[in-house]
């Protein structure tokens, strides 16, 4: 299938339509420059929401007079020659994990009438200084237990890269991903615990930033397994990842957690030169159970890094990506348990799925767990030994495209393998476009970077993203 590519390079933000699949940093410099204002882009955002969602259904709820209301506060200071940040008037939508003072929170579940915070999350915060307008909150897994996306009591939204049949749309920040994806929102934020940020991303043909634990404030988070749990962007391209990075990261006293966090630009590093990077590339022992149209673009992928002037290497992992998402999704459960196990105990509706994986944390005991902390550092020590002599690790972001929403069998985990392991050894890493299946679907890769290293795997992933066309394709029947 040819793919649908946009028309960011002919924008004429005269026609505001032709901002739909422009990157978040074009449409914030064309309303800096005073060639659209950020209530024009507010309503023709509202506008293909009120048209698209009732079939996407990526929202759980639309702040629409509230956007309104920013968008000409925001326009009114730029009058007056006052530009907040480089996210002034952009809208941004929130995975409804998040506190926002004054609005519901229910994590994906109607288990419990959901509650009105009374806070707002430190990436909320940080998002508005940065002069974001956050348009809605989207739809998740219920409590980000799952990968494929799917919600049995919420609803599951609709892959838009096929509006015939009902595709998963990846897990757990499904809404986020679909939203950005179809033109919905200029970006999104969502949270990786263990490839909920990527995994969507790599199926709704975007770009996701899973980072580094402690990176980001998870300060108003709803927590599911707090020694993996990570914020993180999803966005249309990786310098829109950088940008939306800078406005989130940073230490928060509010998370201990982030107090080490480094206090720096990304998006200044992205266009320094990737040629000589050393790229670990996957094993001859992990390529089994890839679909072969990811397997195949994965190659080409890697001949296009060759071609770059990037230097691959091969070894093997010091521990299977199996044996990774094995222990990683014990630690989930125990965790996942011990947050939320006494709700789960009820008599209450739950999706039957995520219910079934919180509850067998209930049968992992203390010394098991400390137990499974202990495998965990002892891998997460081997692959940063690994590591040595290497700059990244290249992988496919998901073994398989998205499939309908009625093959999904919720005992596999087929989208966990290249997810779960980075979580577990607490990496960062990016997911980025590196083609379309034979059916028309993304298919996606992701640069795997040392913990902190995130200006690293952007930078490699935004040359590898100039090199190829697939970060300007979109979803057909959109427009």
């Amino acid at each position: 299938m040819t793919p649908n590519l946009d028309t960011r390079k002919n924008i004429d933000p005269s026609r505001i339509e032709s901002l739909t699949w422009a990157t978040l940093e074009e449409t914030a410099a064309a309303i800096s420059d005073g060639q659209v204002s950020s209530e024009a882009l507010v309503e023709h955002r509202l506008a293909r929401i009120a048209r698209f969602e009732p079939q996407l259904k990526a929202f759980v709820e639309v702040y629409a007079d509230e956007a309104r209301q920013v968008a000409r506060a925001l326009d009114g200071l730029l009058r007056a020659g006052i530009r907040l940040g480089p996210l002034h008037g952009v809208t941004i939508a929130v995975k409804d994990l998040f506190e926002i003072e004054g609005r519901p929170i229910g994590a994906g579940s109607r288990a419990v009438p959901a509650k009105v915070s009374t806070l707002n999350a430190t990436v909320v915060e940080r998002l508005r200084a940065a002069g974001a307008v956050i348009i809605g909150k989207t739809q998740t897994v219920e409590f980000a237990f799952g990968g494929w996306g799917t919600n049995a009591v919420m609803g599951t939204p609709w892959n838009p890269w096929d509006l015939h049949t009902h595709r998963v749309p990846g897990g757990s920040s499904s809404g986020s991903s679909v939203a950005v994806a179809a033109g919905l929102a200029c970006g999104a934020l969502g949270t990786d615990t263990g490839g909920s940020v990527r995994i969507p991303a790599g199926l709704c043909g975007l770009v996701g930033l899973k980072t580094t634990h402690g990176l980001v404030s998870r300060h108003g988070l709803v927590e599911l397994c707090p020694t993996h749990d990570t914020v993180g962007p999803i966005a249309r391209s990786v310098r829109d990842a950088a940008l939306l990075l800078d406005a989130i990261a940073g230490p928060d006293p509010r998370d201990p957690v982030s107090a080490g966090a480094p206090v720096r630009r990304a998006v200044h590093h992205i266009e320094h030169d990737a040629a000589g990077t050393r790229v670990w590339v996957l094993p001859a022992s992990e390529r089994h159970s890839i679909e072969s149209d990811v397997l195949s673009l994965y190659d080409r992928a890697l001949s296009t890094l060759a071609e770059l002037g990037m230097q691959l290497v091969e070894r093997p992992l010091p521990q299977s990506l199996t044996e990774s998402m094995r222990i990683a999704g014990k630690l989930m459960s125990a965790e996942g348990y011990a947050n939320l196990g006494e709700l789960f105990e009820q008599d209450l509706v739950f999706d039957p799925h995520v219910r079934r994986r919180i509850l067998a944390g209930k049968d992992i005991d203390a010394a098991q767990y400390i137990e499974l902390l202990k495998m965990r550092d002892k891998a997460r020590t081997a692959m940063l030994d690994a590591m040595e002599g290497v700059d990244v690790c290249f992988m496919p972001t998901n073994a398989i495209t998205a499939i309908p929403v009625g093959e999904v069998d919720e005992l596999s985990t087929p989208l966990s393998r290249f997810g779960r392991f980075v979580n577990l050894l607490d990496l960062c890493s990016v997911a980025v476009q590196a083609g379309l299946s034979g059916q028309g679907l993304p298919v996606s890769v992701q640069f795997v970077g040392k913990p902190m290293a995130e200006p690293l795997v952007l930078r490699v992933a935004h040359a590898f993203e100039k090199a190829t066309p697939w970060h300007e394709a979109v979803p057909n029947g959109l427009d």
